[in-house]
């Protein structure tokens, strides 16, 4: 799912580095960086990478199961000055509010480069997981060429 003909820029190299490469591990953590259509809708491109990330899991389990707790927390809003370490600390939502450390925790400045790029716009953040067990975050913004998706999912 992602595009080998894109380039990758250093800051989201960087931050798979810290996060992990695209996959569909269905556990951990994933960086995707993939062109999107300046019409495309990131909610649903944010769906699709939660999706793929999931793999055969998605089936097993089914999609209600998944969708269940899919919901958006958090969108930046137009012209706020980008400053995601303290959008994720703002967090009301308690099921978010429990998953943002995870994120802050392993590498906030990688993080940071990428969603705190001025060029990045329509910071959105998501809560993921199966209704049970798993419960993470999906943090999604749009690049004027391509989008970045970071997916968290732990038990």
């Amino acid at each position: 799912m992602t595009n080998s003909k894109l380039t990758i820029p250093k800051a989201i190299a960087t931050l798979q580095t810290a996060y992990g490469a695209p996959s569909q591990a269905a556990f951990g953590s994933a960086v995707f960086y993939d062109p999107l259509p300046p019409a495309a809708d990131l909610m649903q491109a944010a769906l699709a990478k939660y999706r793929y990330f999931v793999g055969e899991l998605w089936e097993r389990y089914g999609e209600a199961a998944w969708l269940g707790p899919w919901r958006e927390v958090y969108a930046r809003p137009s012209g706020a000055k980008p400053d995601l370490v303290a959008e994720l600390n703002g967090l009301t939502d308690p099921d978010a509010a429990l998953s943002a450390p995870l994120l802050l925790d392993n590498d906030a400045a990688a993080l940071a480069a990428v969603f705190d790029d001025p060029a990045l716009a329509g910071l959105r953040v998501f809560i993921v997981g199966d209704g049970a067990a798993m419960s993470g975050l999906l943090l999604a913004g749009r690049f004027p060429a391509a989008a970045v998706f970071l997916v968290l999912l732990m038990d």
